[in-house]
């Protein structure tokens, strides 16, 4: 008589092997300068992988599913975020390989979720679950992140930039390494980022033209600015070296990390009220938000 326990664990290791075997034609291993990480085929042409895993000189290349390798070139990355877009070209002997489709689906807590990588040009594949859910937030780097997945599963630094999957195989994110633990950028944060990416190249991010250091006064904290760019828009609205900024649109900062995270792509343009102290007394400044030049 056949266990039913034996059974039951059969069809679910069938379940995970045929979910990996269906994602692995579009993932990629990318090589850049003595860095290896892995990537996956978000549009004809297009790879989406982790920022952080690339080099930023040498060339570039991405090895297919195949085993083909192929030279590829950076077509846009935001180190905020983490996500990073490749291109490369097809030759007429390539097999076309359908992109992957991702699924706007958050994973519930505690459920079952796969990291579907590459090894050296090999698929590789990990288990886990889904250890923590939660809201919208910003990285260390200040990307806004639409929701927080953090996944209880082993990850080589070689796999980040993996898919990741639910039970399902739905793809709903990219696999990277956070501090101390494995995080998801999710499918709302890599359509968004890659979109722009795509047409753009770069992300826009806000630029006050100031460099900032921050102060402790006695009635919280303000952020003293150590230098002005003579051509940037703090500067236009007369802000001046030594100010301290205390307050933005009507509310005390909490910090530089504060004014860095209102710098987002959607504040280039945008006038704010910002105050300052200068000289002990407050000066209120009229600023419109920049956007910040390449380096």
């Amino acid at each position: 008589m056949t266990d039913p326990s034996t059974t039951s664990l059969s069809l679910l290791s069938s379940a995970i092997a045929g979910v990996v075997a269906r994602a692995t034609p579009a993932i990629v291993s990318v090589h850049s300068h003595r860095s290896r990480a892995s990537g996956f085929i978000w549009k004809p042409n297009i790879v989406v992988t982790a920022d952080e895993t690339l080099a930023d000189e040498g060339e570039i290349s991405i090895e297919l599913s195949d085993g083909t390798v192929r030279p590829a070139r950076i077509a846009g990355r935001d180190h905020t975020t983490d996500v990073a877009l490749l291109r490369f070209d097809t030759q007429d002997d390539t097999k076309e390989i359908a992109p992957i489709k991702l699924s706007p689906d958050v994973p519930m807590l505690g459920s079952l979720s796969v990291v579907v990588a590459a090894e050296r040009g090999l698929p590789a594949a990990a288990l886990g679950t889904v250890s923590l859910v939660g809201g919208r937030w910003r990285s260390l780097r200040g990307g806004e992140i639409d929701v927080r997945v953090e996944l209880d599963v082993r990850l080589r630094h070689s796999h980040q930039g993996g898919l990741v999957l639910d039970a399902t195989g739905d793809a709903i994110g990219m696999a990277v390494l956070g501090p101390r633990r494995v995080l998801v950028i999710p499918t709302a944060t890599i359509e968004r980022v890659a979109g722009r990416l795509e047409t753009h190249g770069r992300i826009a991010q806000g630029y006050l033209g100031v460099g900032l250091q921050p102060v402790k006064l006695d009635d919280g904290i303000g952020a003293m600015v150590m230098n002005v760019d003579k051509s940037g828009p703090s500067s236009a609205a007369g802000m001046r070296q030594g100010d301290v900024i205390v307050g933005w649109n009507d509310s005390r900062i909490s910090g530089v990390r504060s004014l860095l995270q209102a710098l987002g792509p959607d504040s280039v343009g945008s006038a704010v009220d910002v105050t300052v102290r200068r000289a002990g007394e407050p000066v209120r400044l009229k600023l419109t938000i920049g956007e910040r030049p390449e380096t």
